[in-house]
């Protein structure tokens, strides 16, 4: 790994030789308009200074093949298999080929996968990033890995990002409530380690509430439909009325269905939301309101945005997605 850090790298090349890192691209792949002057410098310079390209943007312009790693904390969750689809249609378009890296909500094993992917070889990785600090990712890009990174905004020479905004949605949802309607105190089910996103949005809610000094509690939920269901018959018994904000649609289901099997009318008593909504918020019976993100077109973008940065062409390395509040039949607010 230590033989990587010390090669000529290609930003070198274009700093000795005064051009662009598209230039040098085009200088190696034998693509693109190159002056005749130029191309002899950027040779020239390539010689000089013994730089040997790694054959990455050769083999995207010649269409050999290419791998590249994605690690994401679990293929099971909905929304991370919608990302995985995006990926995969692009990835099949240009004829690339995938290496996936699961974790499951540990930073430790999310540790564990970045040494793999770097171990590998791979020529780029996507990073679905839930776990992981700056640092962290600042690791595998050392070792010349472009990468781009889903879920934290943290951007390098050759680190480019797709975060998520959920905290204006929430803000404008939870103060419109209160103000339209505060006929329930506000819930958030806190999952023991389950990352960045809902750590981001309980600190959210809790800052939210207390700014506009309403009530509001946080209490800790299994990250299991069974668990939750049978936790939330237990609870409806005490507390026939609330509204519920949930990480995930099998969650949220889960404390609605409790709900109405405990005698109690959903949205009217009981209501309930989700933070990650998919397609089954459509599906479940009252609908649930939910936060949307278009996971299958960040697949897409993740993956439009790495073949560029591997060819030294991604001009902007930040790319937001901002999840949108889509009402349904789980709760009052409209």
């Amino acid at each position: 790994m230590n033989n990587l850090k010390d090669r000529v790298t290609i930003y070198q090349v274009a700093q000795a030789a005064g051009v662009s890192l598209a230039t040098v691209s085009r200088v190696i792949n034998k693509k693109g308009n190159v002056t005749e002057e130029t191309r002899e410098r950027v040779e020239s310079t390539i010689a000089r200074l013994g730089y040997k390209p790694s054959g990455l943007a050769q083999a995207l312009a010649t269409n050999k093949t290419t791998n590249i790693g994605v690690v994401i904390p679990s293929a099971n969750y909905v929304y991370i298999s919608n990302m995985l689809n995006g990926i995969t249609d692009v990835a099949k378009e240009k004829g690339l080929t995938l290496t996936l890296f699961t974790t499951s909500h540990s930073r430790e094993e999310a540790l564990n996968a970045m040494e793999r992917v770097i171990s590998s070889h791979v020529d780029g990785a996507i990073v679905f990033d839930d776990e992981l600090d700056a640092e962290d990712v600042d690791k595998i890009a050392s070792y010349n890995v472009p990468i781009i990174v889903v879920n934290n905004r943290v951007t390098g020479d050759r680190v480019g990002c797709i975060p998520f905004s959920y905290t204006e949605a929430l803000t404008e949802l939870i103060k419109g409530y209160h103000k339209n309607i505060a006929a329930h105190q506000m819930t958030f089910l806190h999952v023991h380690n389950c990352g960045r996103l809902l750590a981001k949005c309980e600190k959210t809610f809790i800052k939210t509430h207390e700014e506009i000094g309403k009530a509001y509690s946080v209490i800790n939920c299994d990250d299991s439909y069974t668990r939750t269901y049978n936790d939330f018959r237990e609870y409806f018994k005490k507390k026939p009325e609330g509204f519920f904000i949930a990480y995930r649609d099998s969650i949220a289901a889960a404390v609605e269905n409790a709900a109405i099997d405990s005698g109690l009318r959903v949205p009217e008593d009981v209501e309930v939301m989700s933070l990650v909504g998919t397609k089954y918020a459509a599906i479940v019976r009252p609908t649930l309101t939910s936060m949307h993100v278009d996971m299958l077109e960040v697949g897409k973008r993740a993956m439009y945005m790495l073949i560029e940065l591997m060819n030294y062409e991604l001009v902007d390395k930040v790319s937001h997605f901002d999840a949108e509040l889509v009402t349904r039949n789980s709760t009052l607010h409209k």
